[in-house]
């Protein structure tokens, strides 16, 4: 059946959107794709949510982020029209949309997690099932709510050589890692982009820091990187989960722009490398997704950190960009049917569980 699907992640720089053809189990196949992207002010807005969320309690109405989410709804009706002209598909022939919404805080210690989006007006818009807040039931159960991406690169992944893992670099990192027995293991290694990012927008003049050019004119500050890996959370056994917001880039304030880039770039790639470290089996190779796969210098300091041969997902045929896109359409579909999206071994949650809330369309 053909699924769209939608994510607004961590990097909070704009939409992806993502056509797939899927059973939700082994047949899986790339339709089109369609990158939205944020303006300023939205995403000034969007951060400002995200920091408030993350000092409440627990979720509930908050004029901001309430404002936030409707804004934020119409964008993704805003991405799907674009997506659906783009494909020359229209609605009657989408089975469902997978709707991430965006994640303003996640406290899987505190068994919640929030996702602003309102699926229901999504679902109304179009006349299409919409499957959203996909991971509250995980986070509810005892698990780690995130992250939720290993049921789809095991699919993907099927007849690669094992072991071998997936690492999406996003705002945050994860990485899937399939042992030679097929079982998988996965879990948050920290920051991706999310530091860095911040880092270039409070000091620099640009939104990121394009294919690592200022990290790659900079000295790595060894002292103040392993302060920032002595944090307890690193040695924390997976599976485990972290929030953009958990991290800040107040131990490089007083470094160069060049200096801060660099130490913040190798903080990512070496929390990669510590995570490797909980893993029975490590991978001689590890496949990258998501936008950190555009930084040269990361990449670089990724193999270096790991010992392992370090490669864009897209020499396998894969969509590095709209890998995350397509794994919630194939996680909505799996809703529909009834299969599992989350594992013991993926959050951490008790048994398999079927996460996600259907809206149908009024």
């Amino acid at each position: 059946m053909l699924a769209i699907g939608l994510m607004s992640g961590t990097s909070r720089d704009g939409i992806d959107a993502a056509l797939i053809e899927t059973d939700g189990e082994g047949a899986n196949k790339g339709v089109a794709f369609h990158a939205m992207p944020y303006h300023d002010g939205f995403r000034l807005r969007l951060a400002e949510a995200c920091q408030r969320a993350m000092t409440m309690e627990k979720p509930g109405f908050e004029p901001l982020i309430h404002a936030v989410e409707e804004e934020l709804t119409e964008f993704h009706v805003e991405a799907v029209s674009d997506l659906l002209a783009r494909s020359g598909h229209v609605t009657q022939d989408i089975a469902v949309i997978g709707f991430h919404g965006h994640t303003v805080a996640h406290r899987p210690e505190r068994r919640w997690t929030w996702q602003i989006g309102d699926g229901a007006a999504l679902a109304g818009a179009f006349g299409i099932p919409v499957v959203a807040d996909l991971r509250s039931a995980d986070v509810a159960a005892g698990g780690q709510g995130a992250p939720l991406l290993p049921v789809y690169h095991r699919a993907l992944a099927h007849d690669l050589p094992k072991p071998v893992a997936v690492l999406n670099l996003g705002g945050v990192a994860n990485i899937t890692a399939i042992g030679s027995n097929g079982e998988i293991v996965a879990f948050d290694t920290g920051m991706a982009s999310g530091l860095i990012d911040n880092w270039m927008q409070a000091r620099g003049d640009r939104g990121f820091d394009e294919n690592g050019e200022t990290a790659a004119g900079g000295r790595v500050d060894e002292e103040r990187l392993a302060d920032m890996l002595s944090d307890p959370w690193f040695a924390v056994p997976p599976p485990k989960s972290i929030d953009r917001e958990a991290f800040a880039i107040e131990a490089v304030r007083d470094l160069s722009l060049a200096d801060g880039a660099a130490t913040l770039t190798a903080f990512s790639a070496a929390a990669v490398a510590r995570g490797l470290d909980h893993l029975a089996e490590r991978p001689k190779r590890i496949y990258v997704a998501g936008g950190g796969r555009r930084n040269a210098t990361l990449m670089r300091m990724l193999g270096s950190y790991s010992g392992a041969e370090v490669r864009p997902v897209d020499e396998l045929g894969w969509d590095g960009d709209a890998l995350e896109a397509q794994g919630f359409a194939y996680m909505a579909v799996r809703h529909m049917k009834g299969l599992p999206i989350s594992f013991p071994g993926t959050t951490g949650a008790p048994q398999p569980l079927t996460g996600g809330v259907l809206f149908e369309p009024a």
